[in-house]
């Protein structure tokens, strides 16, 4: 009997190990791919820096910050067209256990920010160039207004900029958050973990 015992305690110690490296390997399958947790956090980064420039403008000299703004826009644009390469590119994780209707509204608010923060740099560069500005990207270079000066259609893209695009992106980006927290929280499914 005992030696059975021992057979047994050895059975259950190679089966939890088995289960454990499969854990192991379903929450690797969970996560996005590096690259895309890397551009995620990047446009995190980007977008509130950007944001802070505005902010600041109105604590020091202001043209340096709308031209630090300007070419943070710039570079998040960029950052997000690489971004949107990446997606087609990246394996997709193992899709994530939730009702159509949740998976549904998630992909619709993924789109749309997308959407919106390429649109939004676009926006920005037209203002500028209508307005007859070029944009300095950190005094290392400049780029020329490719277009010529028309200060109605600036102000038509400066209320695109300021008053449409930028309200739906923070609509957007707290309608996401929420969702990650409520399934945090909430659903306890640790999909946060996802994108870690």
């Amino acid at each position: 009997m005992p030696v059975n015992d021992n057979r047994s305690q050895r059975s259950g110690s190679q089966q939890t190990s088995t289960d454990n490296t499969s854990i192991a390997i379903n929450t690797a399958k969970d996560k996005w791919s590096i690259s895309s947790r890397i551009f995620h956090w990047g446009s995190v980064v980007l977008l509130f820096i950007t944001w802070l420039m505005i902010f600041f403008r109105d604590y020091g000299e202001g043209y340096t910050f709308i031209n630090l703004h300007k070419a943070f826009g710039v570079s998040l644009l960029l950052w997000m067209l690489a971004r949107l390469c990446n997606r087609f590119v990246s394996k997709d994780p193992k899709p994530a256990i939730m009702p159509n209707w949740q998976k549904g509204m998630a992909h619709f608010t993924h789109f749309s920010l997308y959407l919106l923060l390429i649109a939004m740099p676009i926006a920005g560069l037209l203002m500028s160039m209508y307005g007859g500005h070029g944009v300095s990207i950190f005094g290392l270079f400049e780029i020329p207004t490719l277009v010529e000066t028309n200060r109605s259609t600036a102000r038509f893209f400066n209320d695109i900029h300021v008053d449409i695009i930028w309200p739906l992106i923070v609509l957007f980006t707290g309608i996401h958050i929420a969702g990650a927290l409520y399934h945090q929280f909430v659903q306890k499914d640790n999909l946060i973990n996802r994108m870690k």
